[in-house]
């Protein structure tokens, strides 16, 4: 019988372990985990014993009680575990690149998790997300699901939508980051600013500052308008500069994703001269990890290293480990969440997946009521919601002309011929990874 909390990390070779693992130790002393077992697949063994072993030492010399496990079978992580957090990638960097290189020919924005590269990360990752659902109703039907795995919205929905688990909550460490960007530019404590978001997971809008309690949102959007980078944006964005009459018309907190869809023709010529110059992002993210592992396989190194915090996951392990220990306390703070929406947001299906301001319970999240989102952002976000319902459909039938469907209705596509251009090319370069478009069972 085991006295403390049983923590089973899906994808445990990321080279993100590293900020789960610290955030863990820091919190030991109100969150009685007592074992962590990471777990990945065959092709990432290696780097899942480099960073287990650095998991291990930073536990040993924290001197905190937790037995971290390292382990390629999924159902024996699973088993009786009270937490399950998922951060895995199917097809790894190789197959990023492509998300990201693909569309750049068709002169379409090629990224991680939007436009034709967030559809097709989904298409890979849904159907692997409903077995691990499956085994966890089996070996763990009590867990909670943590959900980073990107796109963390469309990912978090088909599990509401097309498995038996419902305890399960999506992540993102965006709104985290810009509170606490906004929070460093007015030179307070972050736990004095509260935002309220609402919107779609990269889609999520901050409607209402309050600093103490007061409303600040005016001065919070005056302040956002006048900078020429406004310093709340994820490193893996080209942080562009808003027009400041835009941001001030717009009237919310837009966040770093944004700009796919309000600056389109300056992202992807960003995008194009980037990856001319150095590569794609996941190419550079590839030279970052190739440089982390190298890091982590130090005997000496027992701590998280610097520099991971230009890997882009900044906040990943508070935001994490916040929403555990809430959950796990029953704490009723707020933190934005991925949740069914439930009436949260007028406008969208009770049954989809929202990124919200939620109260975190021991039930789990409950959705702040936001009622309709403003005019000017409200199209925009239920357009991309159409387009994650579809992707997600898509990905559980195997049906392609779900999939064209899907790619086209995304507003970064131009049209339809466009679509289908994209979507036989990147069907055929992803194949492995499609079996259920290609009737391999």
């Amino acid at each position: 019988m085991r006295n403390g909390l049983k923590i089973a990390t899906i994808g445990g070779g990321s080279s993100y372990t590293p900020e789960l693992i610290e955030g863990f130790i820091k919190r030991h002393h109100e969150l009685p985990v007592s074992e962590i077992w990471l777990v990945d697949v065959e092709e990432g063994k290696e780097k899942l014993d480099i960073v287990g072993n650095l998991a291990k030492r930073m536990v040993e010399k924290a001197g905190v009680p937790i037995a971290v496990h390292l382990t390629l079978d999924r159902r024996e992580a699973l088993r009786d575990a009270d937490f399950v957090t998922t951060q895995f990638r199917v097809g790894g960097l190789a197959a990023r690149m492509k998300d990201e290189a693909i569309p750049l020919k068709y002169d379409v924005i090629g990224q991680e998790t939007n436009g034709p590269g967030g559809l097709f990360k989904a298409l890979r990752t849904i159907p692997v997300i409903l077995d691990i659902c499956k085994e966890m109703e089996e070996l763990c039907p009590q867990a909670w699901l943590i959900n980073f795995t990107n796109p963390a919205g469309i990912v978090t929905e088909a599990v509401l939508r097309y498995s038996p688990v419902k305890k399960v909550i999506g992540l993102c460490n965006g709104p985290i980051g810009i509170t606490m960007g906004i929070a460093d530019q007015l030179g307070v404590e972050p736990e004095r600013v509260r935002i309220d978001f609402a919107g779609l997971n990269h889609m999520s809008y901050g409607l209402k500052t309050t600093l103490d309690g007061k409303d600040i949102s005016e001065r919070v959007i005056a302040m956002l308008a006048g900078w020429e980078r406004d310093g709340i944006t994820a490193k893996n964005i080209a942080d562009v500069g808003w027009v400041p009459e835009f941001v001030e018309a717009l009237g919310v907190i837009p966040c770093g994703y944004h700009r796919y869809y309000y600056q389109t023709s300056t992202m992807l010529a960003k995008i194009k001269e980037e990856t001319e110059r150095s590569g794609t992002r996941a190419e550079v993210v590839k030279r970052l990890e190739d440089e982390l592992f190298e890091l982590y396989q130090d005997p000496d190194l027992n701590v998280k290293p610097k520099q991971l915090e230009r890997r882009g996951g900044a906040y990943y392990s508070e935001a994490a480990v916040q929403l555990i220990h809430s959950i796990h306390t029953d704490k009723r703070d707020i933190q934005v969440v991925n949740t069914r929406n439930n009436g949260a947001i007028a406008s969208i299906p009770d049954d989809s997946a929202v990124e919200v301001s939620c109260i975190i319970t021991k039930e789990g999240p409950r959705p702040l009521t936001m009622g309709d989102l403003p005019v000017p952002v409200r199209g925009l976000v239920q357009q991309i919601k159409s387009f994650e319902r579809v992707t997600i459909d898509a990905a559980v039938t195997g049906d392609y002309r779900t999939a064209l469907l899907a790619m086209t209705i995304n507003p970064l596509v131009h049209s339809d011929t466009v679509a289908k251009l994209i979507l036989d090319e990147m069907l055929e370069a992803h194949r492995a990874h499609l079996p259920q478009f290609f009737g391999v069972s």
